[in-house]
This record gives C-alpha cells, structure tokens and sequence, in this order.
C-alpha cells in the first residue's frame, strides 16, 4: 500500500480534471520515471536484473516474476486509488490514472530489458508505450493506419519516427482514462461502502496488468543483449 501511496503522489497531476493534454504529459513522466526509477522503486532495469539474479539465466523465469510483482503492484494501487468512492473522483482518478501508467511502463521496460532492447532508444520507448494499449487495441489502430506496426516492429524500426512520441503517449492516456471512466462506472455501489469500490479497482487495474504483460511477453522476441 506503502508503494502505491507513493506513486500517487509523485505522479499525480494537481488538477481537478485530466484534460487530454495533461494525460499525456502524465504518460511521459510516468514511462522516464519508470525506466529511472521513483519514490521505493528502482528503475525498470534494475527491478529486472533482480528479478535475472534470482532466476540465474532463466530470462522468461525472470520475466515471469516481473510481472507476477507488477499485477500485485497494480492491484494495490488500484485499492488505494478507488476506495474513496465517488466523492474523492477529482483526486483519485488522476492519481489512479498516473499510478497504472507508471507501474505497466516499469514491468514492460523489464520485460524490454531482459530482452535485449535498450530502454534509452527512443523506439525502445515508443514500443513499451505501444504495449500498453493490450493486443485488440493496438490491432485496430494498425488497421485503421494510425500507428505504423505492433509494439515489436515499432520498437525495432529502422528509424526513429518523432510523432510517434506524442502519438502513443495520447492514444494511451485515452485508454486509461477509459479503463477507470470503466471502473468508475462499475463502482458506483461503493458510494456507500466504500472498500468495494476499492476491491474493483484492486482487481480490474491486476487483471489489466497482467493482460499487459501477457501480450508483451508474447509480443518482445529476444534480442542479442
């Protein structure tokens, strides 16, 4: 709980309302404060090196774990950010919002890591934000031609494509905004007991995150590292 008090707090943007502009601001910071590491977190990196340590040389092991810790990460954080209610929505919401996008950039940044990708190169970057989107989403965009290719290809591309920076990082904030208008609908009950909305939170943000990291296991072949 500890953890995800943090992440709020540090993430967080002080307003009362996530205009799309500062949703996507929000998704930058939380992708170079997850590969930099923030608050009792270290960098993505450094989480997978740890988790490589434990399983010596048995990178999918390693991965395994990364995102086993990352789905209990998120379903704290999801807890903590929805218990409140309806009536904390003007906080929690961008709270919850920041804390998902820095908790899914870390564990795919480490499932990157132990790849082979290098987590400074911008198409390493644009790639781990691509991942964020799950499978249906990113397919859909593909074919609608708004992004060039899956997480892999774009992460692997031969160049650098600047407008993707900005594309990505919107077409994420939208859909975690979407995710929690999602939660947020499904915990109206919790209006009178809160701790309800709280289980919902705790339980949609693990299984998101564990969908994340199923498809980016999947979806990041190895490279020479």
């Amino acid at each position: 709980m500890s953890i995800a008090k943090s992440l709020g707090r540090s993430l967080a943007p002080k307003v009362a309302e996530l205009a799309p502009g500062a949703a996507t601001r929000v998704v930058h910071e939380a992708l170079d404060r997850a590969i930099t590491g923030v608050g009792p977190l270290p960098g993505a990196a450094a989480a997978a090196e740890k988790q490589l340590a434990e399983r010596p040389g048995d990178v999918d092991r390693a991965i395994h774990d990364v995102v086993e810790n990352h789905v209990r990460y998120a379903a704290a954080e999801g807890f903590v950010t929805n218990i409140g209610g309806l009536v904390t929505m003007t906080v929690t919401v961008p709270a919850n919002i920041a804390g998902l996008a820095l908790i899914q950039c870390r564990m795919v940044a480490a499932i990157a890591h132990l790849r082979g990708y290098d987590l400074d190169d911008p198409r390493t970057r644009d790639g781990i934000l691509a991942g964020l989107l799950g499978d249906d989403r990113v397919n859909t965009l593909i074919r609608k031609k708004r992004i060039p290719g899956t997480p892999m290809a774009i992460a692997t591309a031969p160049v650098h494509d600047p407008h993707l920076d900005t594309l990505m990082a919107t077409e994420v904030a939208a859909e975690l905004m979407t995710r929690v208008a999602g939660k947020r609908l499904a915990s109206t009950i919790g209006r009178r007991v809160p701790v309800v909305g709280g289980m919902i939170g705790a339980s949609a943000d693990a299984f998101s995150t564990w969908q994340v990291g199923r498809y980016m296991t999947r979806e990041l072949l190895p490279r020479r590292r």
